[in-house]
């Protein structure tokens, strides 16, 4: 038996950029330095019972990178935990030298 896709959210892109938020917080900051711009991550939902949801960011390896904007976590978080999934890499990766919301730039794919 196979389950149907869920349905995607109406007026949203498929493919979009975002920049990765809360990267200096808990010390997130040091996996900046492991990657670089090709690079694959993962997108997890935060829990479905969140007032805010949210989707993190995470190295394949499993390690914390920060989240993306909560403009985008309100709708593909609730997609996400119903089964929706994403995929995204690194376009740009930047040190300390830049504001901390500027430092990894992603592209998200949801397919």
């Amino acid at each position: 038996m196979t389950s149907a896709s869920p349905s995607f959210p109406e007026d949203r892109p498929r493919r979009f950029r975002a920049t990765v938020h809360g990267t200096i917080f808990a010390g997130r900051d040091r996996h900046l330095e492991e990657l670089s711009p090709g690079d694959s991550l993962r997108l997890i939902p935060g829990p479905a019972r969140e007032e805010v949801p949210e989707v993190w960011v995470h190295l394949v390896s499993g390690d914390p990178v920060g989240h993306l904007p909560p403009e985008i976590g309100a709708w593909l978080a609730p997609w996400l935990h119903e089964g929706g999934t994403a995929e995204a890499r690194a376009l740009k990766v930047k040190g300390a030298d830049v504001p901390s919301w500027r430092r990894l730039l992603l592209e998200v794919h949801c397919v």
